[in-house]
């Protein structure tokens, strides 16, 4: 692996680890600060928000600088504003602090999934984003868990303390091991924000934005369908989480590699249509234990295995603008947290089971597939016209 995709992958774990913990930590966090747990899971919206606003007003801001020093700056915002919430004498500091650690994530994977693929070989562009994604799944995968222990069993501020030092891991990778990708001619705010005037960047906006809800509906009431359909035991939870989290650094990888073998659109429709069976099955077979472990690390691989196409169909659909494309798409995998969340818990709200947020994850799954065809379609007319031709995506650093 090449020392700069490892940058790139320090700053997915650095991320993932400050976005996925909150859910673990809540019950200590509310304890400390004397908040209900509902009130405490604010701090999660709050992180969220800070996404969606941080992911294209960083990028517009720094759209002419390098971008290494763009790579570095966003790693060092996210190490001071983690470092806040060690020392958050309040909930009100720290629900400033997680909106302040959210607004360099989109920006950071949106400007590391442009650099990765004009760092990687011809033809490994997609495994190159898939490396720094890694980060991300790895943080599911062992730290996630290993900050919730130190959360449930020392101290919650401990766990920030550990994400600062990872931060200040990355800083350091980047500085050392990041070339000095040479940034892209001078650009205009209103020349970066042409690309929103295209129905295919939109369509790209809504294929995550609904079709990655089906992960989490899935995701966001996991813990409920183990223990209330498979009847685990709630200790038994956060071990049976690594499987998904090993599922997710799995199917991240295979993202990557489908998807420089075929089409990032052919990769996603496919994607998509697996995990709308796979979440059937998840409905059907919960309720037997073997099936449900099989199932927690088959929804796990799958689901993440979009990451991948998804930015790469982005940055060859925003040529010219691929920066802020990239990391609207980050936004859009919070706008799809929130649908998947939100529409997944209706079935609950009227009474039913824990399986059936599934069902909905069907749904949004298969209309994503829907949308994603749609491009295809329109892509392929287009070309045919001669007007609406791909351009290659230039990858020499």
């Amino acid at each position: 692996m090449k020392k700069s995709l490892l940058s790139l992958l320090l700053g997915g774990l650095t991320i993932g680890i400050t976005e996925f913990v909150m859910m673990g930590l809540l019950p200590d966090i509310a304890s400390d600060l004397k908040v209900s747990i509902p009130v405490a899971g604010y701090l999660i919206s709050a992180y969220a928000l800070g996404v969606v606003i941080g992911a294209p007003l960083i990028v517009i801001i720094a759209r002419n600088a390098p971008p290494k020093k763009i790579l570095l700056l966003l790693a060092v915002m996210l190490t001071i504003f983690n470092s806040l919430s060690t020392i958050a004498p309040s909930y009100n500091f720290l629900l400033l602090s997680r909106l302040l650690s959210g607004l360099p994530h989109g920006a950071f994977f949106g400007v590391g999934a442009v650099v990765a693929t004009r760092l990687a070989d011809k033809g490994k562009e997609a495994q190159a984003i898939s490396i720094m994604f890694s980060g991300l799944t790895i943080a599911n995968l062992a730290g996630v868990p290993i900050g919730t222990y130190i959360g449930h069993h020392f101290a919650w501020r401990y766990t920030f303390i550990i994400i600062a030092f990872i931060g200040l891991l990355t800083i350091a990778a980047l500085y050392f091991w990041m070339p000095n990708v040479e940034a892209r001619a001078k650009e205009t705010v209103k020349s970066q924000l042409q690309v929103f005037k295209k129905p295919e960047a939109w369509l790209v906006i809504l294929i995550t934005a609904i079709g990655t809800g089906g992960l989490f509906c899935w995701i966001s009431y996991i813990a409920p369908l183990l223990t209330n359909i498979s009847k685990f035991s709630p200790s038994d939870v956060s071990y049976i989480l690594v499987l998904a989290g090993l599922g997710m650094v799995i199917g991240n990888l295979i993202g990557g590699k489908l998807t420089d073998r075929f089409s990032p659109e052919i990769t996603i429709i496919a994607i998509l249509l697996l995990l709308s069976v796979d979440l059937v099955l998840v409905y059907l077979f919960s309720s037997n234990q073997y099936m449900s472990l099989l199932l927690v690390f088959m929804t796990g691989c799958i689901s993440f295995s979009i990451g991948a196409p998804i930015q790469m169909l982005m940055i060859k659909t925003a040529v010219g603008s691929e920066m802020i494309a990239s990391a609207s798409i980050q936004a859009a995998f919070n706008v799809g947290n929130a649908l998947g969340a939100f529409l997944g818990g209706l079935p609950l709200v009227a009474g039913l089971n824990y399986a059936t947020p599934n069902l909905v994850g069907v749904a949004m799954a298969m209309s994503g597939a829907l949308i994603t065809f749609i491009f295809l379609q329109r892509r392929r007319r287009l070309s045919r016209l001669g007007g609406g031709q791909f351009k290659a995506v230039k990858m020499e650093v």
